[in-house]
């Protein structure tokens, strides 16, 4: 695998889709001395179940330890902090980490209570904890959602937890952009894979999910982030950060030059979350037949999207599903509708081309 590659694969089971994941990319070629220590990071920003559109699923940390302990690794550890005020060791179990923890004889490490020492990030200096620059290889698992003051929380904004609580509240006077960027360039971003099951619509903190079904791997997390914004509806510049990332070489912001590769793609999986009554309102002038929940979930983001900027939709209903193959109609979402008089390919679509789409 390489700095431009991007892969997705599209599914309901996070385990398998996490240990192919680690299979295409060939991880064990990437880590390679088997001696390493290993760390994930995953993002438990609260004790809420992953459900809740929060929380990365333990089921793709469980996925990728399958992996590597199949492999001969065996020092690994799962890092995390929660936000200010929570408790790192309840979310531990109530996302499922801690039995992880004691099925598979990996540790669970709360950054909260760990040491920590101060390092210069290119010009700023920030506190970081021991145990994540202790590791010799760092997996990042954060979650695609969106976030009420950044737009989108991803690869770069994931290793907030790896600072302790009187970082996490500088970084909030400082504006969070600028050192977030900072704190990429000593933290390590060895590999990526974003959860992207059932991220939140715009809150970090979950409760309103929005089915995606869909895991990404990466090893640039600016590239990998610029990715996530165009899924969600949001421009790269509409993030400071990656910006800013980019400028101190932490990697590329240019999506022209991705390799995204969509592997093993089994779209067949619709939502089975009930639709918040916020979903409920942006979707009613919506014609669901059988539509694939990556396909669906990106024309929920889109909506989204548009209701923030203004933007209304002139033409409805909008049609999306494979019920829609091979059938005429007006206004359509996906490849399933390529026989509408207007209509978006893309299987799936993302929600910023939909959005351009839906505006004209």
């Amino acid at each position: 695998m390489k700095k431009e590659d991007i892969l997705v694969i599209y599914g309901n089971e996070p385990k398998e889709m996490a240990r192919k994941i680690c299979e295409n990319a060939s991880l064990e070629t990437l880590i390679g001395d088997k001696n390493k220590k290993i760390g994930l990071k995953p993002n438990l920003v609260l004790p809420h179940k992953a459900e809740n559109g929060a929380t990365t699923h333990s089921e793709v940390a469980e996925g990728i330890i399958e992996y590597l302990q199949s492999k001969g690794y065996f020092d690994i550890s799962i890092i995390e902090g929660s936000c200010v005020g929570s408790d790192t060791e309840q979310a531990f179990r109530v996302c499922g980490y801690t039995k992880l923890a004691e099925t598979y004889h990996v540790k669970n490490i709360d950054t909260r209570k760990d040491t920590w020492t101060v390092h210069n990030c290119k010009g700023v200096e920030i506190k970081i904890c021991n145990s994540a620059l202790s590791v010799d290889y760092m997996i990042n698992l954060p979650v695609l959602k969106g976030h009420c003051q950044t737009k989108i929380t991803c690869a770069l904004k994931n290793n907030k937890g790896v600072i302790p609580d009187s970082e996490k509240r500088r970084f909030h006077t400082m504006g969070l952009h600028k050192p977030i960027a900072h704190l990429n360039t000593v933290v390590r971003n060895d590999f990526i894979i974003v959860d992207g099951i059932c991220g939140d619509l715009n809150f970090e903190e979950g409760g309103t999910p929005v089915q995606m079904n869909r895991l990404i791997g990466a090893m640039d997390p600016v590239l990998c982030d610029a990715y996530v914004c165009g899924l969600i509806g949001y421009e790269v510049s509409d993030v400071q950060y990656i910006k800013i990332a980019e400028e101190m070489g932490i990697g590329s912001a240019d999506m022209t030059k991705a390799n995204v590769m969509e592997t093993d793609q089994n779209k067949k999986h619709i939502d089975n979350i009930k639709p918040t009554n916020r979903i409920q309102a942006l979707v009613k002038d919506i014609k669901s037949k059988d539509a694939c929940s990556a396909c669906y979930g990106s024309l929920i983001y889109a909506l989204e999207r548009m209701k923030e900027k203004g933007i209304s939709v002139k033409y409805t209903p909008i049609c999306i599903g494979q019920e829609y193959r091979g059938k005429s109609g007006e206004v359509g979402i996906g490849n399933c509708t390529r026989g509408f008089q207007k209509s978006l390919g893309g299987c799936p679509p993302k929600a910023i081309d939909i959005m351009e789409f839906l505006s004209k």
